[in-house]
């Protein structure tokens, strides 16, 4: 632990990415098409068009590579790409070291719609990262939301 350490920067994808195999495109496939049928069959059609369209959009977005973003972990607050989270919005951290993926940094936010922030961290910088953060925050046990271990599982 470098106690002069004020600013470190990274770079990490928005997200973990697993290689589809044609077998997950086929189970989206039919499961689209059987809840757009199943829609019809009970005669809302509108329904039907919009499971269509969000099952070819899920789709393309489960084949692209997750775009690589820019944080920073400064005195003033922690940067992802262009926005900055001051301290005085963020009320505790912690940093789990146990995900299969890499290590991860939890932010627990005063913004009502954005409560949790999670943050991939380089392994080499936990300590660094850790150093700055514990001066500002106080640690609190956090733990990724559902929604994010659920949508892992789905493979996105």
């Amino acid at each position: 632990m470098n106690p002069e350490v004020k600013s470190i920067e990274w770079e990490a994808p928005a997200h973990y990415f697993l290689e589809k195999k044609a077998d997950w495109f086929w189970a989206l496939g039919i499961l689209t098409l059987a809840g757009t049928v199943a829609a019809i069959f009970v005669g809302n059609i509108l329904f039907g068009i919009l499971v269509l369209l969000s099952g070819a959009i899920m789709g393309i977005m489960a084949n692209r590579e997750p775009e690589i973003i820019p944080f920073a972990l400064t005195t003033r607050g922690v940067h992802i790409d262009e926005v900055l989270y001051p301290y005085t919005t963020l009320e505790s951290y912690y940093i789990e070291t146990e995900n299969p993926q890499g290590p991860l940094l939890f932010l627990k936010s005063e913004r009502t719609f954005m409560h949790l922030i999670v943050i991939p961290l380089p392994e080499d910088y936990v300590d660094e990262i850790e150093a700055i953060i514990e001066r500002r925050l106080r640690q609190e046990h956090l733990e990724e939301p559902l929604g994010h271990k659920i949508l892992e599982l789905l493979g996105f």
